[in-house]
């Protein structure tokens, strides 16, 4: 899904009006709210997440995506509004530790590859993409250009287990039992 749009902060991605919830559900109805809908509730046939040609899983945004306020509940949205991955060639820092926090993969790219994945895209709209964690890459199957990303180790090993920090520890039961034996 392309997002061609610089400097999407946290209110645009799901407006400060819908954080009244506290459980991650429903968010995605949200995602995006301002610029989906017309009159706030027509669908805006213009934006990208209105348009059938367009679907997937994996979100491709401008660059400095996520800035703005902290709200954990962007990465709820984008989540919940069914997406697992999303490209950019800059994230705020601290929508990429929600993001990673909660299940949604941040990968930062290039400028270069960022305006080749949009390029790819804009020429056929089903361009296809693959995002394989283990070996932290990024692959236009376009082009067959792949690009390698950065992830904190600790964090990858919870995406890769479907880990939360709490499910990470219990995990370790039997190392952290071992070591307060000694």
């Amino acid at each position: 899904m392309p997002l061609p749009i610089e400097n999407v902060d946290t209110d645009q991605i799901i407006p400060a009006r819908f954080l009244k919830a506290v459980e991650r559900k429903g968010f995605g109805d949200n995602l995006f709210r301002d610029w989906r809908y017309l009159d706030g509730e027509t669908p805006n046939p213009e934006f990208v997440m209105n348009k059938p040609e367009y679907s997937g899983s994996i979100l491709v945004a401008g660059k400095n995506f996520g800035s703005g306020s902290s709200r954990e509940h962007a990465a709820w949205a984008i989540y919940d509004g069914g997406f697992k991955v999303v490209v950019s060639s800059f994230f705020a820092d601290i929508f990429k530790g929600n993001a990673l926090n909660n299940g949604l993969l941040p990968v930062q790219v290039t400028p270069e590859f960022l305006e080749e994945i949009l390029e790819s895209i804009e020429n056929d709209n089903k361009a296809k993409f693959t995002v394989t964690l283990e070996n932290q890459t990024f692959t236009n199957d376009t082009t067959g250009n792949s690009i390698e990303f950065e992830i904190n180790p600790y964090k990858k090993t919870c995406l890769l287990n479907g880990y939360d920090d709490i499910d990470y520890l219990v995990n370790m039961k039997d190392e952290i039992e071992a070591y307060e034996q000694k």
